[in-house]
């Protein structure tokens, strides 16, 4: 008799995949990585064969048998996942394969047999070589049953259940269009790395292969030399999801793998990646994703601060922001570029402040030599980057008119270091109204996004958002990723070109109210207009007012002069109520310099009013002749009453008493000082010279005559820029002095101002050197002035005729010169101490100039004693009165001087 079989060796296990209807793969359990596992064909069975694509060892493509995906399923359905016992040997004709029983739970005398209860399904049936041994007698028995119901491979319809796979997609991006961001059912066939899976798109069966959106995993390497938690990672995933149904939405394509999200109600497996440290987050592929890029961000961050697996040396690069100082609400003072803001926080202070993440737009050829490693090329002349870098100034308008004067609320995410000469950036996130600035700067293709190493965490908090929105831009093609339509701005800049300012002076003035955006604030009463009707820059000031003065730096390049009292108050409030903000200009007159000169409203407020009212500016006393006089004069009332600003320590004279006020009026306040006259200009004003000056001044001239005979300046060897002092050789006599670089012509000629003798001259730039060391630093001796209450007349000819008499009267003479009025110039008096005739006076007695009027108390025995002599010309008929009264047309009330 033969010996009785041994009993079977029991195992227990975790099916991890269902290779097909009779072979399954089981694992055990993880102990500190991923687990040994076998194949198992199940013993004396065949299910039917699924489909084979063909591949570079695999020339032949076969279709599923009937049944085979049916038998797949079953038991994919039936074991996946889950802890089953079995048994397994391995025949001695068989070099790898492994044959045995499997049972759904740990009992094989209680639990379901899987063999049976395919055979009895339909599903599968028994070989042939084995129909003749008794041990497998059970299993024909089942099978008989099964063929005598028709069920499964003994039925009649099996073309029915042959599936029609797609093993590839001619068009990957035209079909996750066509999904449209829907889920699609399902099943994990495989599992590449923990990042990249091969998928069966249910019902239409087709097998695609998937990258999770969002993250990559370390990199599986067949030949074993895999990254570190490679292997981890694909165990982690397979644990979770191989063989399960899923759900999956399709994001984007990327070298012809799709790139997309998978669902299952566990929850996102890449979050689980990262929260385990098995995974990195990827940018580009964050930005594609629907939804849920924040919750993977703070999946990674969590991993990053408890060190877990591939972040075990990981160290924060980002600097420690306190709890008060992350995040405040501020109000917008001003746009710079279109990537910073300069902000005013609670405390009063202000604050510049960087849009995290992104990059305004640039110059195209100078950003592209700069990644070349090239020389950047040159800046053309008049370069200005907010008009001639395409799309800066839209950048710069969409944020100007969206925040510019309104409070925002800014989260400070990262503070970049300083470093290769630029200084620590404070770089934010802003809200205006609940809307993302930078984001939507972005989505308009204003700004393009900063691409950062995968260590870095210095980024926005609303990175994500800002690449998808790029995205969208950039298929869009707007803003800088526009490949027609490239706005350009040709601006005219007027400002220091009086010749050109003259061109657009009749257009503006003739214009009345003018729309004008303000682009710089230089003091309290001086700022820089755009006009976009005109397309022109204009510096602008203030009409009415005497505004005290900023620091601001000397001329040639000295050291700074320090500010008037309330000056930098007066600066800053103008700044605030109009820097960057449109305003309504009227400009009446236009100074020299190609200054205008006019009245501004900004939300319907007179700057000038506003000024006077808060103490930051006296009334000028062109405003009385003005139809703002009683509003500006009203205003400066309420400010010395206030005492504010200006007024701080003005005391009020005492109330005149009935003997005071029928007394004789005090007259102005006479000190003369000895000047002589050195230039007169064609409008009428001029220069003087301290005559007790004078041997100071010689030693400056002898200083230089000596410095320039011992070492002879090299022609050309002197570049002049604009507002640099230097050393001129005057054409007329050939001598040396000091002056100002007033404008570079292209013909190599400089036009320049003789600091200490105030006339103008045009010279080539061979006449011109670098003043000797000592020279630069001494105040210019000749100061410019304006006759006080006198007034030439508009016609040009009567003017030429005023100041030609004028010029006859006082150049190169010795005279006595007393201040009557402070301004800019000063209005004065001159006497010739030969004769004590006030030259003024005279030359309205001649009838060359008219009176002006003032409302200044002191002046008014000055003014008496004009106004007599004004009586003379014009009942003598003398030069402009010759034809008689001209001050009739010249009233308020017919409209002039408004």
């Amino acid at each position: 008799m033969s010996a009785p079989a041994p009993a079977p060796a029991y195992k227990i296990g975790i099916v991890k995949q269902v290779l097909s209807g009779d072979t399954i793969v089981i694992r055990r359990q993880p102990q500190g990585g991923p687990p040994p596992e076998k194949v198992i064909a199940l013993s004396g069975i065949t299910a039917p064969k699924l489909a084979r694509q063909r591949t570079a060892n695999n020339d032949a493509e076969t279709k599923d048998e009937p049944y085979a995906w049916e038998a797949r399923e079953y038991l994919r359905k039936k074991l996946v996942g889950k802890e089953v016992i079995f048994t397994a040997e391995k025949p001695p004709n068989s070099a790898t394969r492994e044959y045995g029983q499997v049972w759904t739970g740990k009992d094989p005398t209680k639990d379901e047999n899987v063999t049976e209860a395919l055979l009895a399904e339909g599903l599968a049936k028994v070989r042939e070589s084995g129909r003749n041994i008794p041990q497998l007698k059970k299993l024909v028995e089942i099978e008989e049953v099964a063929k005598s119901q028709g069920k499964g491979i003994w039925g009649s319809d099996l073309q029915d259940h042959v599936r029609e796979l797609k093993w590839s997609i001619d068009n990957p991006k035209a079909f996750v269009n066509k999904c449209n961001g829907q889920p699609i059912k399902a099943i994990i066939e495989y599992v590449r790395d923990g990042s990249t899976v091969r998928l069966c798109l249910l019902p239409e069966y087709y097998q695609i292969t998937l990258m999770l959106s969002g993250i990559r995993c370390p990199a599986v390497k067949q030949d074993g030399d895999s990254e570190p938690y490679a292997e981890e990672a694909r165990f982690f995933l397979e644990s979770k999801l191989l063989q399960k149904d899923v759900e999956v939405i399709l994001e984007s394509v990327n070298n012809n793998n799709f790139v997309g999200t998978i669902l299952h109600p566990q929850g996102n497996i890449a979050e689980a990646l990262l929260r385990q440290g098995f995974a990195k987050c990827v940018d580009w592929s964050l930005a594609v994703m629907k939804s849920g890029a924040s919750t993977l961000r703070a999946a990674e961050r969590a991993a990053k601060d408890a060190r877990l697996r591939i972040w075990t040396n990981y160290t924060s690069n980002a600097p420690v922001i306190a709890a008060k100082d992350k995040e405040f609400h501020a109000t917008v003072l001003e746009v710079v570029n279109g990537d910073a803001l300069v902000v005013k926080v609670p405390n009063g202070g202000q604050k510049k402040i960087f849009l995290a993440s992104i990059r305004p737009p640039r110059e195209k050829n100078n950003a592209d030599n700069a990644e070349d490693g090239k020389q950047q090329s040159p800046r053309p002349k008049g370069f200005k980057p907010l008009y001639d870098i395409p799309w800066m100034f839209e950048a710069r308008e969409f944020l100007r008119k969206k925040v510019v004067g309104k409070k925002v609320n800014v989260v400070v995410d990262y503070i970049q270091p300083a470093k290769d000469n630029f200084p620590e950036k404070t770089c934010c996130t802003v809200l205006a109204g609940g809307i993302n600035l930078a984001e939507a700067l972005v989505a308009k293709g204003y700004a393009t996004v900063v691409r950062y190493r995968n260590d870095n965490d210095q980024r926005s908090s609303h990175y994500d958002k800002l690449l998808e929105a790029e995205m969208k831009a950039q298929k869009a093609g707007i803003g800088v990723h526009a490949k027609k339509d490239i706005p350009t701005h040709r601006i005219q800049d007027t400002s220091g070109d009086s010749a050109k300012a003259k061109k657009f002076f009749p257009f503006l003035k003739r214009a009345q109210k003018t729309e004008a955006t303000v682009e710089f604030v230089a003091s309290g009463s001086r700022m820089r207009l755009y006009i976009p009707k005109e397309s022109v820059l204009v510096t602008f000031l203030l009409a009415g007012v005497n505004c005290p003065r900023g620091a601001r730096p000397a001329i040639g390049g000295g050291p700074m002069q320090d500010a008037e009292p309330f000056g930098e108050e007066a600066l800053q409030f103008t700044k605030e109520k109009c820097l960057q903000h449109d305003v309504i200009v009227t400009i009446e007159e236009m100074d020299k310099a190609g200054n205008f000169i006019g009245w501004l409203w900004v939300d319907n407020e007179n700057l000038s009013v506003s000024l006077v009212e808060h103490g930051l500016a006296s009334m000028h006393h062109t405003a009385e002749t003005s139809e703002f006089a009683r509003a500006i004069k009203t205003a400066e009332e309420n400010a010395i009453k206030k005492r504010i600003g200006i007024w701080k320590d003005y005391v009020e004279v005492e109330k005149e008493t009935e003997r005071e006020r029928n007394a004789p009026v005090q007259d102005r306040v006479v000190k003369y000082e000895k000047v002589i006259i050195t230039e007169v200009t064609p409008e009428g004003n001029f220069y003087a010279q301290n005559v007790d000056l004078g041997n100071k001044l010689e030693n400056l001239m002898e200083k230089i005559h000596q410095e320039f005979k011992a070492n002879a300046p090299l022609p050309g060897s002197y570049v002049p820029r604009r507002g640099q002092l230097c050393a001129a050789r005057f054409t007329l006599d050939d001598q040396w002095y000091r002056a100002k670089v007033e404008k570079v012509t292209d013909d190599k000629s400089a036009h320049i101002f003789y600091i200490d003798y105030g006339n103008r001259e045009v010279v080539n730039s061979t006449r011109l050197a670098t003043l000797p060391a000592g020279t630069e630093s001494e105040p210019p001796y000749a100061s410019e002035y304006v006759l006080a209450c006198v007034k030439y007349p508009t016609d040009p000819d009567d003017r030429m005729e005023a100041v030609r008499a004028f010029s006859m009267d006082t150049l190169n003479k010795k005279l006595l010169l007393n201040i009557e009025t402070r301004g800019s110039p000063p209005g004065v008096t001159l006497m010739d101490p030969t004769t004590n005739v006030d030259l003024g006076k005279n030359l309205i007695k001649e009838g060359l100039v008219l009176m002006e009027n003032t409302r200044d108390h002191r002046l008014a025995s000055l003014v008496s004693e004009y106004r007599a002599a004004q009586d003379h010309a014009k009942n003598s008929r003398l030069n402009l009165w010759q034809h008689g009264d001209i001050t009739e047309d010249d009233a308020v009330e017919f409209g002039a001087r408004r």
